[in-house]
């Protein structure tokens, strides 16, 4: 394994009621505060008047940037730069899931440079070396954003989305409240699930020699993600399984589980190319790849980690023959997404058909190769993707 440093200066607060504390913590940051959140969700809930009161507690002067869509668009980051600029914001805070912190990220670093800010991400990728102070509230288990230095933006217009991480993007405070994500629909926590253990099998499924214990606490997160994903769809408001769903989100991304172990992900770079050309829910995308992606990748050079992953995720115990012990594996991974949370199964049940597979695959790896798991190149991506037709 590689040596490596292992630094996440993020302030969590985490259990019911902690945003009573924003009062508190927003003054360490300023007195002019952008306050960013999606489509409306929040004020239907009351979340929206919470923030406000304890906004007001601390004196602070508000300016808002409503209706962040998911699969965030450059619009919106562009719209909250200007607003910072214009009122001398000093410190934004996010109150939503991945889209709107996301965003909320590339807000906090355009509103201190002079360019555009999808010169982020194009190819004259501008530095990133400082951002406003960000602070969040999260309403949904699904990306780590909140604990985290990367985010992903789309541009329509490119039919691009793209994904950044530098330091100065790490959120200064994060809020966890498990009783926020009670109003999530049931379709929102299985993308969600889908998402989070997306994040813990980019990592898992590796061929670099890693750290037992950092194997095993993956396939910890994963368990904790598959036994209370459906109590949390039978029962939204079991705290018990959204605060283990929310603190499993947080950890599978925010780089313990690297462990020095590095390569390119491979399931999100392909998924990115679905939601920038039909706008598809990440998660969701996310579920239909990566059975197959798992499909794709066994080989005998692969095979001991499916092996693994069968054994110590899903128990699988009733078989001898490594390659069906790796086949039940992917089983019933695809059960736990198709079945158990419910999600459709291919992208023709999204309305997506072979017309753009081709472009899809090339933008996927850059007309190059990703060298993740196994290298896969436009060729390959192309048969992961007809695949999950």
């Amino acid at each position: 394994m590689n040596n490596f440093i292992y630094h996440i200066p993020t302030k969590v607060y985490f259990g019911e009621n902690q945003i009573t504390n924003i009062s508190t913590e927003i003054t360490n940051y300023g007195k002019r505060v952008l306050l960013t959140y999606g489509g409306g969700s929040i004020k239907k809930t009351g979340l929206y008047d919470k923030i406000i009161a304890q906004l007001k507690k601390a004196n602070v002067e508000i300016f808002e940037l409503a209706n962040i869509a998911p699969n965030p668009r450059i619009d919106s980051v562009r719209e909250g730069v200007k607003i910072c600029k214009e009122h001398n914001v000093d410190v934004v805070l996010a109150v939503g899931g991945g889209s709107t912190i996301d965003a909320s990220k590339f807000i906090a670093a355009g509103a201190l440079v002079d360019h555009d800010p999808w010169d982020f991400f194009n190819s004259k990728q501008e530095p990133i070396t400082k951002a406003l102070p960000l602070l969040t509230v999260l309403t949904i288990a699904a990306t780590g954003s909140e604990m985290d230095a990367g985010g992903v933006i789309s541009n329509f217009e490119t039919n691009e989305k793209l994904c950044r991480i530098e330091k100065p993007l790490l959120p200064k405070v994060s809020f966890l409240d498990p009783t926020i994500t009670y109003s999530v629909s049931p379709y929102q926590t299985a993308c969600g699930s889908a998402d989070i253990l997306s994040h813990i099998m980019e990592v898992y499924f590796n061929m670099s020699k890693g750290m037992y214990m950092l194997d095993s606490f993956m396939e910890i997160l994963m368990k904790t993600i598959i036994k209370y994903t459906p109590i949390a769809l039978k029962d939204p408001t079991n705290y018990e399984a959204r605060a283990n769903i929310m603190w499993a989100s947080s950890w599978a991304i925010n780089g313990f589980i690297d462990g020095g172990r590095a390569q390119e992900w491979s399931c999100h770079p392909i998924e990115h190319e679905l939601s920038a050309f039909y706008d598809i829910t990440h998660g969701h995308g996310l579920a239909i790849i990566t059975p197959r992606f798992l499909e794709y990748c066994l080989d005998e050079s692969t095979l001991p980690k499916y092996v693994d992953f069968a054994k110590n995720v899903f128990m699988v115990d009733n078989l001898t023959d490594p390659k069906e012990i790796a086949n039940e594996g992917i089983k019933r991974l695809s059960d736990f997404f198709f079945k158990t949370c419910a999600l459709k199964s291919q992208l023709s049940d999204l309305n997506i058909d072979d017309s753009k597979i081709a472009i899809m695959a090339k933008k996927a790896c850059q007309n190059n190769v990703i060298h993740g798991f196994k290298p896969l190149n436009a060729t390959a991506i192309e048969r992961i993707l007809t695949m999950c037709l």
